[in-house]
């Protein structure tokens, strides 16, 4: 929990680039998550986050969710670890931090029996589209829309 402040201020980095690019979905000056919800997810054994330093302070995380598929209609059975959320401080970018724990989330799926790990991108976040790309994501689905 000592952490919360420096993760809030990343949650805040996140936001900033999603409302610079879509402006129209996402306000200005917002983070993904109340204080209270934060603390939620860090209580949840199946929301783990985990968390990357530099000089003894935070300077990454990655907030992922487990997700299971079972008895599905359509769907093959499988547990997936979803990425929900990825954030390098934008004051150490370029630092190899951000593949390094991608990496270690990668590392923890495997150890834990699952079958992929996913992660969404919106459009207009190229370099994190680029970064994804670079560490050998692969699309799986893409979502379409009409504004009216």
């Amino acid at each position: 929990m000592r952490d919360v402040d420096t993760i809030e201020k990343l949650l805040y980095q996140v936001h900033k680039v999603h409302s610079d690019a879509r402006p129209d979905l996402f306000k200005r000056g917002s983070k993904k998550y109340t204080t209270d919800e934060l603390k939620e997810i860090i209580a949840d054994d199946k929301r783990p986050i985990f968390v990357a330093e530099k000089d003894g302070a935070v300077a990454g995380y990655a907030f992922c969710v487990y997700i299971k598929v079972k008895n599905d209609n359509s769907l093959c059975d499988i547990k997936t670890l979803y990425i929900d959320d990825l954030c390098v401080d934008e004051n150490v970018r370029g630092g190899h931090i951000g593949t390094r724990l991608y990496e270690y989330v990668l590392d923890f799926a495997k150890k834990n029996g699952f079958y992929n790990v996913t992660l969404n991108v919106w459009a207009g976040n190229d370099s994190a589209l680029k970064f994804y790309e670079h560490i050998g994501l692969k699309v799986q689905k893409i979502g379409m829309e009409k504004i009216l």
